[in-house]
């Protein structure tokens, strides 16, 4: 999956703010994204953050690169930078 979103609960559900505003930008882009609960995968939520280097959740990954968190994402969003990335990878995908 291009796209991937590590994020407490689900784009319907957010388990936290974080995760419901990162899960709001990628939807306001028309991003086709897959997510991943890690409150439902303990061993995602204790691996990962030692792998990506990135001590929080969420976690946006586009093509198995770290974009970055929260903060990161709303910032490029209203730069129209996410869009622009988020366009360059659907075209790419196909």
């Amino acid at each position: 999956h291009p796209i991937l979103l590590y994020m407490k609960g689900s784009p319907k559900f957010p388990g936290c703010g974080f995760s419901a505003q990162a899960a709001q930008a990628l939807s306001a882009c028309s991003a086709s994204f897959t997510y991943v609960d890690v409150l439902t995968n303990p061993d995602i939520r204790a691996e990962l953050p030692k792998i990506a280097n990135w001590p929080t959740f969420p976690q946006l990954w586009v093509n198995g690169e770290l974009i970055g968190g929260c903060d990161i994402v709303l910032d490029m969003y209203q730069r129209g930078e996410l869009q622009s990335l988020i366009k360059q990878t659907s075209i790419s995908m196909h």
